[in-house]
């Protein structure tokens, strides 16, 4: 890696050391200025090949997976250290590569370090379980190994999270990795990755290619030394990899799309209700799976409430990400801006009404920023597209019920099933509520919440993954089962030539 005071430049990641400089970069563009952030390799098969081989050694020889795990989980405890050292570095790559405030960069990057620190101590706790006594005198005992070498895709909305609920989680399992984050936002990756290696984190163990995913990414689902596939990303691609993977067997994780549906009574805390709404679909510009895109209202308080949504999100702070005051940031290309778009002009002409927003945001010390204004459609059928569909911006659909049974029927009218939130002060509705939502995660008077205990992923289209929490370790383990016979053998056959 080579660094200016403005233009990061990477190379790959193999073997512990930076690969020598291939010629071939793909440039990554701010995209709420326009400038140049950083340079990174675009990775060939043969990088593919040697990230892979190498990992498969190191494996494969034991270096990480016989190490005992307290001394993983210390390794794992030292690297948290060092990214919390480089924090506001780390913060000032993460806002530049994606577009997004860096107040809230800062938030990702301490998101990493909770969710690196927390896998640290889970590897300080893996076991089986023993069965005493199976058939009278056998003793039954069950080992939880590291399922081999994983390969890890990483979006690029949330690039330093998402890395940190699959790589450390994967390592604390004695897991070797082979990363690959996404093209244009691979900084993070690349810097975290150095990190661990300057933890203690012996070479092979991580790897770091950067490139195109159509080609890397199916490359590395059809390899047959690839034990684990781990990929974040669209529903459409998922459907692409499991495809190519399915020809080697290899376990599958998903964490795909949402379209999550945001439920207020008219008897939940109002105030607190306006801005969990609004922080539910605009943060991170609204670039996120587990936004709650879909707001259901109930019909006794809708009008006067969307009314307050549209004069809160009108006072959002749009532009500059650098300056702390910025609520939203630039979406990830001008290509995304313009579906984002798109599909709000496709509401308009469908019969949802626009009640704010809706348009390009020119700012004046960000011109070439890809800012899109925060948008409320309301009077939204749940037949329309812009109901159905991820739309990945700052936009807020709304529609309107009556009943309980309406608002469950709205909100699980949906292909996804990431993450719905439910507004009430009634502990018995919320509960039911809860129950009937077909959905990974549920929150109850709280919004795009989380910690790194409590485990996270979909139903239906939105995936397969649990990352985060125990479930994100046991993601990365496989079961091995010793029945130990104890004592003389009764003979099955009796029969004596």
């Amino acid at each position: 890696m080579s660094t200016t005071s403005e233009v990061r430049s990477y190379t790959h990641l193999i073997d512990g050391r930076w690969t020598p400089d291939a010629g071939d970069f793909t440039e990554r563009h701010n995209p709420a200025n326009g400038k140049l952030a950083g340079r990174y390799a675009s990775a060939t098969i043969d990088d593919a090949e040697a990230a892979v081989a190498g990992a498969r050694e190191a494996f494969d020889d034991g270096r990480w997976s016989n190490m005992a795990p307290i001394e993983r989980g210390r390794i794992l405890l030292r690297w948290a250290e060092l990214i919390r050292a480089n924090k506001e570095r780390l913060a000032q790559i993460e806002a530049a590569e994606v577009g997004k405030p860096i107040r809230i960069a800062r938030g990702d990057i301490q998101g990493a370090i909770d969710l690196t620190e927390y896998a640290g101590t889970l590897a300080f706790e893996i076991r089986g379980e023993a069965y005493d006594r199976v058939h009278g005198v056998d003793l039954g005992v069950v080992l939880q190994e590291p399922v081999g070498v994983v390969a890890a895709i990483v979006p690029w909305n949330f690039p330093a999270i998402i890395y940190s609920q699959k790589v450390p989680f994967a390592l604390a399992a004695g897991c070797t990795v082979v990363v690959k984050p996404a093209e244009l936002t691979s900084g993070t990756a690349l810097e975290m990755s150095a990190l661990a290696l300057e933890a203690g984190v012996p070479a092979n163990v991580v790897n770091v290619i950067t490139g195109k995913g159509s080609v890397i990414g199916q490359y590395l689902a059809a390899h047959k030394d690839i034990d684990f596939l781990s990929f974040t990303g669209s529903t459409e691609v998922s459907h692409q990899i499991a495809a190519t993977a399915s020809k080697t067997h290899k376990h599958l994780s998903f964490e795909l799309g949402g379209k999550g549906a945001t439920i207020v009574f008219d008897d939940a805390n109002l105030d607190d209700a306006v801005d969990g709404v609004l922080f539910g679909v605009y943060y991170n510009q609204g670039e996120t799976c587990i936004a709650g895109t879909r707001l259901l209202v109930q019909d006794t308080i809708a009008d006067e409430f969307v009314e307050r949504l549209a004069r809160r999100a009108e006072s959002l702070r749009v532009g500059d990400i650098f300056d702390e005051r910025t609520d939203i940031g630039a979406m990830i290309s001008e290509s995304h801006m313009e579906t984002v778009l798109s599909y709000i002009a496709s509401g308009t002409e469908s019969g949802a009404t626009l009640v704010t927003g809706g348009e390009r945001v020119v700012v004046e010390s960000a011109e070439d920023g890809l800012f899109v204004a925060p948008t409320i459609l309301d009077h939204v059928g749940p037949d329309l597209k812009v109901f159905q569909e991820e739309i990945f911006g700052p936009v807020l659909v709304t529609a309107r019920f009556s009943t309980d049974a309406e608002a469950i029927e709205l909100a699980n009218n949906s292909v996804y099933g990431l993450a719905n939130g439910v507004w009430t002060k009634n502990i018995d509705r919320a509960i039911q509520m809860g129950r009937a939502l077909r959905s990974g995660t549920v929150w109850i008077n709280t919004a795009n919440d989380g910690s790194p205990q409590l485990p996270f992923g979909g139903y239906k289209e939105s995936g397969n993954a649990r990352e985060k929490g125990r479930r994100g370790l046991e993601e990365y383990l496989v079961s091995k089962t010793f029945h130990v016979h104890v004592g003389p053998r009764t003979p099955f056959y009796t029969n004596e030539s």
